[in-house]
């Protein structure tokens, strides 16, 4: 029996295309492919043919595959000596719980690797012409949840420096908590009048974005009937928006197509 493997590739931020070559490369080779459920979609018509797929998606207020579960496929399927891809929204090692899967299969004595993908934290904001540094506006930026574990006794966020330490601060899988998350950058004296912005399916055609201020991007957000997958910018950079716009979600390509001569 051949010797198995495991390859944790980033999928990217929904954007097929921007999958990394090596993800693409694993993917192709793979006997079998665990997903995610945020990955975009075309990226399975990349599989082989005889490549059996397995949709392990955790969706938000819907069922999904318990971790553990997803920890002993991985194991079981490289132990079956098979060469496999958990294939992972993001990166893998951003919010996605692939540490977790790792130290499973390094408990299993499994061989595997890590190929690192494009993060949303990073990609959204960007299709949406918000950088999350500049030169004249931000020298920091961090990647925040905005989902705790709910059996989790204290919070580990320090708010006092997220509001006072970090020019641009970028929270994940927050949508359902915007109004805690804006009173309490608010209360540890974050200025209500601070951009914030809230970016739903970045990187897609389905692409959403809502800009007010710290204080009322909850209720922005709410009036428009923005639901998850999306993330929350905190900062200055927010502003620079309008100037920056270069995607057209409706048509998915930028506003401006460069011409032969560029």
């Amino acid at each position: 029996m051949s010797q198995g493997f495991v390859s944790l590739v980033g999928a990217g931020p929904g954007d097929p295309e921007l999958i990394t070559l090596k993800g693409l490369r694993r993917l192709r080779a793979a006997e079998v492919v665990v997903h995610d459920a945020l990955i975009g979609r075309e990226l399975l018509e990349e599989c082989r043919p005889d490549a059996e797929i397995i949709d392990a998606g955790k969706r938000a207020g819907g069922p999904a595959r318990p971790q553990l579960w997803i920890n002993r496929l991985l194991v079981e399927r490289a132990q079956r000596g098979q060469q496999v891809v958990r294939l992972k929204g993001g990166d893998p090692f951003i919010f996605g719980r692939g540490a977790e899967e790792a130290e499973a299969l390094v408990a299993a004595g499994v061989a595997w690797e890590v190929v690192p993908g494009v993060s949303s934290a990073v990609a959204a904001p960007a299709y949406a012409g918000i950088p999350l540094t500049h030169r004249s506006h931000a020298a920091s930026f961090a990647v925040v949840t905005g989902h705790e574990p709910a059996d989790r006794a204290a919070s580990r966020l320090h708010w006092q420096a997220l509001a006072h330490g970090i020019d641009t601060l970028v929270f994940l899988m927050g949508t359902g908590r915007l109004a805690e998350i804006s009173a309490r950058l608010i209360e540890a004296g974050r200025p209500a009048a601070t951009p914030a912005a809230v970016v739903r399916w970045g990187t897609t055609a389905d692409q959403t974005l809502a800009v007010a201020t710290l204080a009322t991007i909850s209720a922005t957000v709410a009036q428009a009937g923005i639901a998850p997958p999306a993330l929350l910018v905190v900062g200055d950079v927010v502003g620079l928006h309008q100037t920056l716009a270069w995607f057209d979600p409706a048509r998915a390509r930028p506003l401006t197509l460069p011409t032969a001569a560029d």
